[in-house]
């Protein structure tokens, strides 16, 4: 009987070494830097090298396909004026883009690649570009230069010329430059792979985030902010705060102004530009997170990429207009003394 009474006290705790010897983590390279994925795979059935070849493989299909980097993607030999064939991912991006430049009535702009380039921020090094210059880019560039189905402009055998996508056919070749989105999306990508082979607790982390359930000690995820001080280059080394997930399903990104900038004649160029307005947007704002909650297996962080973007575009007051029913956000500004004011939405879960 005692030894049957101390098989019965041990099996509680037998079984959650077991459940937590399933959570893994999973790291490599993508996008120009380090991806991590914290996951329980109690249930799934693979084993922790099978989901590392899967997200592996996902990220890869990311890379040659839609890499302005990459100069053998899919899309960098549409930006050089190339046919292709577009697969899956390439529409999907596509689609996506349209979406968030009509919702931003366009703040956000995947086809305004060549103002990227001419401000240095894009896929070609240059910088302070002329007025003139600026003013032919911005008629010769942007969404509404192109046709919004991509299926509609395919040739025989799926095969997309570039310029079958202009409205006007006597503009300049579009360029794609999906920064604002991608990697957010990756992660979605990432995320729903997990979520197919059952998989319900996760961190994905790939330069933006969703996170889903609790972490290996039973708690929610929790997310260091950095605070945005020029030259805080290093992700944990300063942070501003920290935002816990409450083990519900959300995306998270934050966007800042600190990191990808130069300086010319004592003035900052950062890399958030209007497209609008073809200059580097000019307001107070030093860095945006957002937070966009969703159902499970529903991932958002493509979402709450492009609202953190649309934040650093519109500034502080209009950014804070934003935060809504499942949109929280917490914004940093920089005061005319040179100070730090913090504004965050009432639901956005923030500890200091």
């Amino acid at each position: 009987m005692k030894r049957f009474a101390l098989l019965i006290c041990l099996l509680p705790l037998l079984f959650s070494c077991r459940e937590k010897d399933r959570y893994v983590t999973l790291q490599g390279y993508a996008q120009g830097g380090v991806y991590q994925v914290k996951v329980n795979l109690r249930g799934t059935g693979k084993s922790r090298v099978e989901v590392q070849r899967a997200v592996d493989s996902i990220l890869t299909a990311i890379d040659t396909t839609l890499s302005g980097y990459n100069k053998a993607s899919m899309l960098s030999r549409f930006n050089a004026g190339q046919a292709v064939r577009p697969n899956a991912l390439f529409m999907d991006m596509y689609d996506e883009a349209w979406r968030w430049y009509l919702r931003t009535d366009g703040a956000i702009d995947c086809a305004a690649g060549p103002l990227f380039d001419a401000w240095g921020f894009g896929f070609k090094s240059d910088s302070l570009p002329s007025p003139a210059r600026i003013d032919s880019l911005l008629r010769g560039c942007g969404m509404k230069n192109l046709r919004q189905d991509m299926r509609a402009a395919f040739s025989s055998g799926g095969i997309l010329e570039p310029a079958s996508l202009l409205k006007d056919p006597s503009l300049p070749l579009p360029v794609l430059n999906y920064n604002a989105i991608a990697q957010g999306f990756s992660a979605d990508e990432v995320a729903l792979y997990l979520y197919r082979i059952g998989a319900s607790a996760m961190l994905v982390n790939i330069g933006e985030i969703w996170c889903d359930g609790l972490n290996a000690s039973g708690k929610p995820w929790t997310i260091g902010i950095d605070r945005p001080v020029d030259g805080n280059n290093a992700p944990g080394a300063d942070l501003a705060g920290v935002m816990t997930s409450e083990g519900a399903p959300c995306g998270v990104v934050t966007s800042g102004n600190y990191r990808k900038y130069y300086v010319r004649d004592g003035k900052k160029y950062a890399h958030t530009i209007d497209p609008r307005t073809g200059y580097p947007a000019e307001n107070a704002l030093l860095s945006a997170t957002v937070v966009v909650r969703s159902k499970p297996g529903d991932p958002t962080a493509s979402d709450a990429d492009a609202y953190a973007t649309w934040c650093m575009v519109l500034g502080p007051e209009k950014a804070a207009d934003l935060a809504g029913k499942d949109v929280d956000i917490y914004l940093v500004s920089a005061g005319e003394d040179g100070s730090m004011h913090e504004w965050a939405s009432p639901g956005f879960p923030l500890s200091h």
